[in-house]
């Protein structure tokens, strides 16, 4: 039950040089209430939560005019250290995890816990306290009752460094849960990379917050999951409140046009595109016996089969498998067994092989693997076209030079294509929103004009909005250029609204492939191990 005012933010306005993102701002959340926070990307929501969480990209920009009001008292928060002593917590859309640390060092950073020893105790109480030892039995408790809360298996101990994202966003979670005087709690996005059942178990936990009087301001473009957890929800668009809304007020329609300022047709199914059983000419891809050295998506012995021309979907529970498959058969993770493409043999462990055979991979880890931050969106668009292919070269007296003009004419029809929100092609790609980021990784992988493209988490991060363009763009690569597309997310309505057949992965296996329509209870048996599906 909602009760007394935790956070207010009054008239909070945000300009970078002369574009103005945030306008007069003004909203509240309270106690034990679950506020949804909803907008395009670029509507300024992120800009909003790094105001409120003190990031310093805020004050080494000029910082903002406006207040804000914590638990009644006007505070000027100037650093994320800040926000945390006043009991805000913010799992980031981004991670912010030390990939070489393990879970358990992540969750406990900075608030490790401490037991009494020999020095300690006949130490001065000034220094004594520094000498204490490190009480791992005490943090490993605390961390699995964490990790519990969340219903997640990860040992404690395992390295980051490696874990699929969706065990990542879990780690990100499960430490803010640890922390014992959270007063208000930022979700940024927190069930983008989850599978729909793991984001029911997440907002279960978060049910239980808001009984505890915890106060959580929920940022998400999945707008079922918004309209069946928020007490109240505020829609933003173009840096100022486009509207309020009230339990009895949402709906996903009503909020999807409130924050693209228009109606949204969807996603059209076309009729399933390959029919019969393929033979050696429709297939595009065969692989036997795949196994993919992934650390929490070991694939343990796939045997899959692509038809030219359909778009294929790969479904499954975080840790199952799904991710890895599209990262062994590209080279990104060490792999074994056979792959062959248009009949030919691809070499594994081999990314240059794998693209030298037209195919592309779109990354689930947009800012690790997908993009050079610190580079211009023109650049990371045409960077793998340029070393792969030897794209956007021209040539003089011999030598080869990047033509710069080649590259930002075709930057900026893929900017425009994709909807990317920017200033312009030359824009650092690290000052771009997530959702757009993500663009500029679809848009670097169509450059390499592949007849096969894998696409891990298309939709991660994205508003509604852009969701409909990329998942209609994946639509239009398939039936007008010819292009495969073997898509893997952890949305199963979206792989519905796209694909022709759905593999669902468990253990590393495949557990069965259906139709695009079958119930989802027989997929979510599948998913579960508890029964074989048919080919379709």
């Amino acid at each position: 039950m909602a009760g007394k005012t935790v956070l207010e933010m009054r008239g909070v306005t945000k300009n970078y040089a002369d574009n103005r993102v945030l306008k007069n701002v003004t909203f509240d959340v309270k106690a034990g209430e679950i506020h949804s926070l909803i907008g395009e990307n670029g509507a300024g929501k992120s800009t909003l939560m790094n105001i409120l969480f003190g990031m310093p990209v805020i004050h080494e920009s000029g910082g903002f005019s406006g207040e804000i009001v914590f638990e009644g008292k006007t505070v000027n928060i100037m650093s994320p250290q800040d926000a945390m002593k006043l009991g805000i917590g913010m799992v980031h859309q981004e991670f912010v995890l030390l990939p070489g640390f393990s879970v358990l060092e992540n969750v406990k950073l900075n608030r490790e816990a401490t037991k009494p020893n020999f020095l300690s105790r006949i130490s001065g109480r000034a220094v004594g306290k520094k000498l204490e030892t490190l009480d791992y039995a005490a943090m490993r408790r605390d961390v699995r009752a964490a990790l519990e809360s969340l219903a997640v298996s990860i040992d404690e101990m395992t390295p980051v460094r490696g874990l699929p994202v969706g065990y990542m966003q879990f780690v990100e979670i499960a430490r803010e849960l640890d922390k014992s005087k959270i007063r208000l709690l930022v979700l940024d996005e927190p069930t983008a990379v989850l599978t729909e059942s793991e984001a029911e178990t997440l907002l279960a936990a978060m049910r239980r917050l808001e009984e505890r009087g915890i106060a959580i301001l929920f940022i998400s473009h999945r707008l079922g999951e918004v309209a069946s957890i928020s007490e109240r929800v505020t829609v933003m668009r173009d840096g100022e409140i486009a509207a309020r809304l009230t339990k009895d007020e949402l709906s996903v329609p009503l909020m999807a046009e409130l924050m693209v300022g228009r109606k949204l047709a969807g996603v059209e199914r076309r009729d399933a595109g390959t029919t019969g059983v393929p033979g050696p000419e429709e297939t595009i891809l065969k692989v036997e016996g795949l196994r993919v050295h992934m650390p929490g998506e070991n694939i343990a012995g796939v045997d899959l089969e692509v038809r030219r021309g359909e778009i294929l979907g790969i479904a499954g529970l975080a840790g199952q498998g799904k991710v890895g498959i599209a990262n062994g058969i590209m080279g990104i993770y060490p792999s074994e067994g056979s792959v062959r493409k248009d009949g030919r043999v691809v070499p594994l462990n081999d990314a240059a092989a794998a693209a030298a055979a037209r195919m592309a991979l779109v990354s689930e880890d947009r800012r690790g693997v997908g993009l050079l931050l610190e580079q211009s969106i023109e650049e990371n668009i045409a960077l793998r076209a340029l070393q792969a292919q030897g794209r956007f070269l021209r040539r003089v007296a011999g030598f080869s030079f990047a033509d710069s003009s080649a590259i930002r004419s075709h930057a900026k029809k893929m900017i425009e294509e994709l909807d990317i929100r920017c200033t312009g092609p030359e824009q650092k790609v690290k000052r771009l929103s997530g959702g757009n980021q993500q663009k500029v990784c679809i848009a670097g992988a169509l450059t390499l004009e592949p007849d096969l493209l894998f696409v891990s988490e298309p939709t991660r991060g994205i508003d509604i909005g852009a969701k409909e363009l990329v998942l209609a763009l994946l639509r239009r690569l398939n039936a007008g250029r010819n292009v495969t597309v073997v898509v893997t997310s952890s949305e199963l309505a979206e792989l519905r609204s796209i694909c022709d057949r759905i593999v669902v992965i468990y253990r590393g296996r495949v557990a069965g492939i259906v139709h695009w329509n079958a119930s989802s209870a027989e997929i979510g048996l599948l998913m579960s191990g508890e029964t074989k599906g048919e080919a379709a």
